[in-house]
């Protein structure tokens, strides 16, 4: 009997599970809801895999559905790819959404623009996500703009795999410092505007080269990669003052590969522009460098009277490390910004000759906590090297930041140290007397510091998104030196400065909230 009435409750119960309809699936009757209608892919390079997106499906309703068919309008010659619900495919059958449930579909593509326009520079490419089918179907449309390039990158060997590299030295066992990269050869040493480039890897310019860089030229750079240019060889950045603030459609700006709007701000994304010691002759106008490691590495200089390196009307910013960092090195910098860097905007170490005229450094980082100053000036290189600081002189500049002293020395008494600051504006808060007594913060002396401002905030237009501009009420108004406005007689954007002119790379401008 106890057998029996076993086997009877068990009956019971998968009849009575029969009739539920819990687990009924009814069909889709076109009713489903969307978070999005369009899915913007942003902006991606020809063969290069864009980042994943994502749309959210909907079933409002109260019964349990399954859309008969989910699928891409190109089907599987479709450049687009998508992830239903923890599927990968391009056609799916019978996807079950529970009642007031939803699904998540991911997105991605990579593209060959050669296979969709022969000629084009760049193509918008469209398909769609069709839900259902007949006079059920609903659809999402997915957009991406492909863009053509210059890729250039080092060769791999057919017969033994193995990636082209550069030797950078040897370590202490005497083996072979390398690091994947190539030479570029002398019909790749001219970077016009006609197309982007990117590098794959460090692009090198020989000895007795030079690397011309063409107004409105686009540099990017995949991921640990850069620019070396090596003993003798040059680098010439001639970017011009653009009419559009937002296109800058003259200037030249180096980046990382990633066009996404989501890593237009990401530090750290590549490695380095980096100028070798015994490179020579260096030029950099209007040019934007930003989301590397170190923007800008200078080793040492040529030994001429002319500055080594002369960089103006620049600006450097999200360096996850350092914006500009120079050991012995001879720069000349007008109309320069450097901003928002993880350790230091800039770093002068080992000595040198350094002048910068108006020009704004400015770390307000929030990434992480930063110890550093905004600009470190060194005549030492770790404990035991020291060089000479010939000079270090500032003339109407910026220098300022989160910190409460955002410039700072390492002075070895061995070797000459020569700094100035004029007409500039400086963070020095020093509430608990730490440099009271430190002669290189004595202000009151004119050879160091000459009609400098202290302390008082420069308000910026909006240092979050680097726009470094100062406001009509800014201290630094009208407070320049005029024979350093005289020798840089336009501001970064073009505006005349050789009347009352402000201390800073920018002239102040009315805010929007000062109408």
């Amino acid at each position: 009997m106890r057998i029996l009435y076993t086997l009877l409750l068990f009956c019971c119960i998968i009849f009575w599970s029969s009739c539920r309809n819990d687990f009924e699936f009814e069909p889709s009757t076109g009713q489903l809801e969307f978070s999005k209608d369009t899915v913007y892919l942003d902006t991606v390079f020809t063969n290069i895999g864009s980042s994943t997106y994502n749309l959210k499906v909907y079933n409002r309703s109260d019964q349990d559905i399954r859309i008969p068919n989910v699928q891409l309008s190109q089907g599987e010659s479709s450049s687009y790819r998508l992830n239903v619900d923890g599927v990968a495919g391009k056609v799916f059958r019978d996807v079950e959404i529970l009642a007031n449930d939803s699904i998540f579909v991911f997105v991605e593509t990579t593209a060959d623009i050669q296979e969709l326009s022969q000629n084009a520079l760049e193509f918008l490419y469209e398909d769609a996500i069709l839900f259902d089918g007949g006079e059920n179907t609903q659809r999402v449309e997915l957009v991406t703009l492909i863009k053509d390039a210059v890729f250039l990158f080092p060769e791999r060997d057919a017969m033994t795999g193995e990636v082209e590299t550069l030797q950078l030295g040897t370590d202490p066992n005497g083996d072979p410092i390398l690091i994947e990269g190539f030479f570029l050869e002398d019909n790749e040493l001219t970077f016009t505007n006609e197309k982007p480039y990117v590098i794959y890897g460090f692009a090198a310019v020989g000895s007795n080269k030079t690397l011309t860089v063409n107004a409105g030229a686009r540099v990017h750079f995949h991921a640990n990669s850069g620019i070396i240019v090596a003993d003798q060889g040059s680098m010439q950045v001639n970017g011009e003052l653009s009419t559009d603030p937002e296109l800058l459609e003259n200037e030249v700006i180096f980046e990382s590969d990633r066009l996404e709007t989501a890593y237009s701000n990401i530090p750290g994304q590549w490695s380095t522009i980096w100028l070798t010691a015994g490179s020579t002759n260096h030029n950099f106008n209007y040019t934007t460098i930003k989301n590397g490691t170190v923007g800008l590495l200078m080793d040492s200089n040529d030994g001429g009277e002319d500055p080594t390196l002369t960089i103006r009307n620049s600006q450097i910013y999200n360096s996850s490390n350092i914006g500009l960092l120079s050991r012995t090195g001879s720069i000349l910098g007008e109309n320069l910004v450097i901003a928002e860097a993880g350790q230091s905007a800039m770093v002068l170490e080992l000595g040198g000759s350094y002048e910068f005229n108006h020009s704004t450094f400015a770390n307000y980082w929030s990434r992480s906590f930063r110890q550093t100053p905004a600009v470190v000036i060194s005549n030492t290189f770790g404990e035991t090297l020291a060089a000479n600081l010939d000079q270090a002189n500032f003339s109407n500049c910026i220098i300022y930041g989160r910190n409460d002293v955002e410039f700072g020395f390492s002075k070895a008494d061995e070797a000459a140290f020569n700094f100035n600051f004029k007409n500039c504006l400086l963070r020095a808060n020093d509430p608990n007397g730490n440099l009271e007594d430190d002669p290189l913060y004595n202000f009151s002396d004119m050879a160091l510091y000459d009609s400098v401002i202290l302390n008082e905030q420069p308000l910026f237009l909006d240092t979050d998104t680097n726009k470094l501009q100062i406001s009509l009420e800014s201290p630094a108004s009208a407070q320049g030196d005029q024979a350093t406005a005289n020798l840089v007689p336009l501001d970064l954007i073009g505006t005349n400065r050789t009347t009352n002119p402000d201390i800073g790379a920018y002239e102040t401008i009315m805010f929007p909230d000062e109408n």
